[in-house]
């Protein structure tokens, strides 16, 4: 180990001014056996720096350092165990380092190396703790000092604290000055080198020598010393004295001291009594300014203010308002069980108290009254009362009302069921007489006055139905100047849809101000803890504001323009059930209306279905409101009636049957559909429900082809091709002249149709007119089919020139004119007259004669050239048979 010491200190070390205290070989505990050296060193300059070092042997004998630490960033030792020797030891830097030493004894010595170097170089608050060491290492690093080492020695050994560290330490170095003081005491003795024990014997001279000059030295130092002791008694007493003096002026100070805190704390107390009561004072004065109302609003609470006009209604508004932030004041905990304040919430509580029962009486009255009056209504008329001066005569109380919702639930509860009740019975009346009124219109004598007054309507409406202007539902007022004509002119659908047009345009704005005023008037359209303040100041006038003055009144309260963008949100489910209870038989009496109309006539849910549709989606924009989910609901069960109507039009389709004995004709359904589609192509125009009447276009016209093919294969006095394609005509006609888009495919597959069966009809009706002369060429047909070369038929026995002159003798112009005749007079029978297809048909006969005609020509042409055989009619007088026979026709 001392070999490993001293190549250590030369090789490592020595080239960085460091010296080695301490060394001790380790490996890593729990790992493979790694040789390593733990290291302590000692820097040669000033102030020395103590550090530790990991060092591995890298070759045979080469070392290197591999980590290094700082003696201060030490902070735990741990020996392991105190009481038993075990090698394992632990180094806590950063983090702890496990290690097993060679052996116990080094690594006593290394822990007891760096126990004397934390005393000697690290202050007290950066030494490392040492724990599990043995107590024998920890002692002091001079307590290896002999006590009777000479003074010069005890000198030396402070002065020099990179020397050993003890009398036990291992062999050590010399220092550079130690080696220059050992070669000039050799160089001294010339005799050193050579003679070693004269050497020895002379400097074992010299130091008795020196021993006992050190001994003399102390001894002729006894008496100084003694001397000294002296003073230093003489000192003690002295200091034990001021001590004592000391100590009686601190007994002194103690008790001024105590005296100052006791004042000190006693002024602290009288300061935070004086601050607490001013801010006690403050807190008072702020609670009953801000709990006080002022007199005049007092006395207009209890019976001064006038509720019946609009001075007082502004007096008690204020008031009310006072009063609510008076009441929403909030006081300090501590404060609200002063008497003071339980007295002025009190006097608060009861004037809430007594003038929310005043108001609720006051309007309890006025609901009352309200609900035993009428409306303002034009008699003989269809339109429905207005409520315009109730309206007025309430929208001054919103405020209050809203007041009344926060300060006593309970009665605006109450109010609101008492308005509801009143007005539900006034408006239940009112809807009855509105409805029987319109039903009077619709049975009423044809020709006689109309339900809504003496109006003079024109027989002609605009393609797109009774609109408004700029496509709006109209009023009655369009519908009267609309209608220009005597009133005997209008046709009962006509009628019905100016009805229930009207019906629509009162029902509509009543509900609507209705709802507006119930919203402003109960808040429940909007926060209803927000009372309004605008009405503080400014005369009754002011407080109705703009929307309320009589030139604005001219047919809703709370029209379109006078809106808000946020009141077209959705209405609250609240405003929903206050306008149920208001209006609670309007859905009846509207479902009601409905099934009597479709009673009176089936097409009357054609235009309830176009008018309810458009109504509702006008609602769109409130979503949700109680007049949308009416007109929803009935607009449902429009529906429903409208579906049953086109099934029951299908029906009666495929239940249809024509009289055997009489000409068919136009089928009945078709000319149905051509009055449905025409009127309905009126009504739909511009609607938003024409998917509706396209699918119910689809399944109509599907109806009527099924029902013409049955119908043309019953019937027994017509041909069924001039069934097919006289209905088939007539139903193109109607889809062409109305440009039914749905249809289009339909329209073509109905003009194929026609076409189709006018050439059966033509072919089986004209057939063969000149059956011999048919008969003959059919045989040229066959012998050329046969294989014999047109050319060569004319020598054939049967078929030669002189068979094929007496053929066409037999066929003279005019016996070809007497068979068209005969041919036209069949078919003007079997043709209806209604349809006017004589000529189309007759036309279709002239071309197919013609066609045989051309045919029979170019045979002859071909099987006899050069025989100058032709028929003995031509084209020009076929065409003038023709022509003669439909003039005389």
């Amino acid at each position: 180990m001392t070999a490993i010491r001293h190549t250590l200190q030369r090789d490592v070390f020595l080239p960085h001014d460091e010296r080695l205290i301490a060394v001790v070989h380790v490996t890593k505990a729990g790992k493979k056996k790694k040789v390593s050296f733990l290291c302590v060193v000692v820097t040669t300059d000033q102030p020395a720096q103590v550090s530790i070092h990991k060092v591995k042997k890298v070759d045979k004998d080469n070392y290197k350092k591999r980590q290094s630490w700082l003696l201060s960033e030490l902070k735990i030792v741990d020996g392991k165990a105190p009481d038993v020797d075990v090698p394992d030891f632990d180094l806590h830097f950063e983090k702890a380092y496990k290690w097993l030493a060679s052996n116990v004894a080094e690594k006593n010595s290394f822990i007891a190396s760096l126990w004397k170097l934390t005393q000697r170089y690290l202050k007290q608050l950066n030494k490392p703790d040492f724990i599990n060491v043995k107590p024998s290492l920890m002692e002091g690093y001079r307590a290896s000092v002999s006590e009777f080492v000479s003074l010069e020695d005890q000198s030396r050994v402070l002065s020099q604290p990179e020397d050993g560290l003890s009398s036990s330490d291992d062999y050590q170095a010399l220092s550079p000055r130690e080696e220059k003081d050992l070669e000039r005491m050799m160089n001294e003795c010339e005799f050193a080198i050579g003679n070693a024990e004269a050497f020895v014997e002379q400097l074992a001279n010299d130091l008795s020598v020196l021993d006992g000059a050190n001994i003399h030295s102390i001894i002729e130092s006894q008496q100084e010393v003694a001397r000294l002791m002296h003073v230093l008694d003489e000192g003690l007493r002295e200091v034990g004295s001021l001590e004592e003096s000391l100590d009686n002026y601190d007994k002194k100070l103690e008790g001024v001291r105590v005296h100052m805190e006791i004042m000190e704390q006693k002024d602290s107390m009288i300061q935070i009594q004086s601050q607490n009561h001013a801010k006690l004072t403050k807190e008072l004065k702020d609670a009953m300014k801000k709990l006080d109302i002022p007199h005049q609003y007092q006395m207009a609470l209890l019976d001064r203010g006038d509720l019946g006009s609009p001075k007082g209604i502004m007096e008690c508004t204020s008031a009310a308002e006072c009063l609510q932030e008076k009441m929403e004041t909030k006081v300090h905990t501590g404060l609200s069980k002063m008497r003071a304040i339980t007295d002025q919430q009190e006097l608060l509580t009861n004037l809430q108290e007594k003038f929310a029962q005043r108001l609720a009486t006051h309007l309890n009255s006025m609901f009352i009254q309200q609900g035993m009056g009428m409306g303002e209504t034009g008699s003989g008329r269809i339109a429905l009362p207005k409520h315009h001066s109730f309206h007025r005569d309430l929208i001054p109380y919103s405020e209050l009302i809203q007041w009344l919702k926060k300060a006593d639930n309970t009665s605006f509860k109450k109010l609101s069921k008492i308005y509801t009740e009143s007005l539900h019975r006034l408006y239940e009346r009112e809807l009855a007489d509105f409805f029987e009124i319109a039903r009077q219109a619709l049975i009423g004598p044809k020709g006689g006055k109309a339900a809504e007054g003496k109006v003079k309507p024109d027989r002609k409406i605009s393609d797109a139905g009774i609109r408004g202007p700029k496509g709006k539902v109209p009023t009655m007022h369009d519908l009267v100047t609309t209608f220009k004509g005597g009133e005997s002119d209008l046709s009962d659908h006509q009628r019905f849809d100016m009805v229930f047009t009207s019906m629509l345009n009162e029902i509509e704005p009543m509900c609507q101000a209705e709802q507006d005023f119930c919203s402003k008037f109960f808040g429940l359209g909007v926060e209803p803890d927000l009372l309004p303040t605008q009405v503080a100041q400014g005369n009754s006038q002011d407080f109705l504001g703009e929307e309320f003055s009589a030139t604005e009144m001219d047919g809703n309260l709370f029209s379109a323009k006078n809106k808000k963008p946020e009141e077209t949100k959705q209405v609250k489910s609240e405003l929903r059930a206050v306008m149920s209870d208001l209006f609670g038989s309007l859905e009846t009496e509207m479902k009601n209306f409905t099934v009597f109309a479709e009673r009176v006539d089936n097409f009357n849910s054609v235009y309830m279905l176009v008018r309810i549709g458009h109504q509702v989606l006008s609602q769109s924009s409130q979503a949700g409101s109680y007049l949308s989910m009416v007109l929803a609901n009935c607009l449902v069960e429009v529906k429903r009636n409208f579906d049953k109507y086109i099934d029951n039009m299908v029906r009666s389709m495929e239940e249809t049957r024509m009289s055997k004995k009489q000409k068919c004709g136009i089928l009945p359904f078709v000319k149905e559909f051509e009055k449905v589609a025409e009127e309905a192509e009126m009504v739909f125009k511009g609607s938003e429900r024409r998917g509706d009447l396209d699918k119910a276009y689809t399944k109509l016209v599907s109806a009527q082809f099924k029902g013409i093919h049955r119908i043309a294969l019953e019937h027994q006095k017509t041909p069924r091709d001039v069934v097919m394609f006289e209905n088939f005509h007539h139903l193109h006609a109607v889809l062409y002249r109305l440009k039914i888009t749905v249809l289009e495919n339909e329209r073509k597959e109905a003009k194929q149709k026609y076409t189709e069966h006018l050439q059966l009809y033509v072919q089986e009706s004209l057939g063969r007119p000149m059956d011999k002369l048919n008969s003959f060429f059919e045989g040229v047909q066959t012998l050329v089919a046969q294989g014999v070369k047109e050319e060569e038929v004319g020598y054939q026995m049967a078929f030669n020139k002189q068979e094929l002159r007496k053929v066409i003798q037999q066929y003279p112009g005019k016996e070809v004119k007497k068979g068209l005749d005969g041919l036209c007079k069949k078919v003007e029978k079997t043709l209806c007259e209604e349809e006017n297809l004589f000529q189309v048909t007759w036309r279709s006969f002239q071309e197919e004669f013609i066609r045989q005609y051309k045919q029979i020509e170019g045979l002859i042409a071909r099987c006899y050239p050069g025989a100058n055989v032709k028929l003995e009619f031509s084209i020009n007088e076929v065409l003038q048979y023709f022509s003669e026979i439909a003039q005389s026709h």
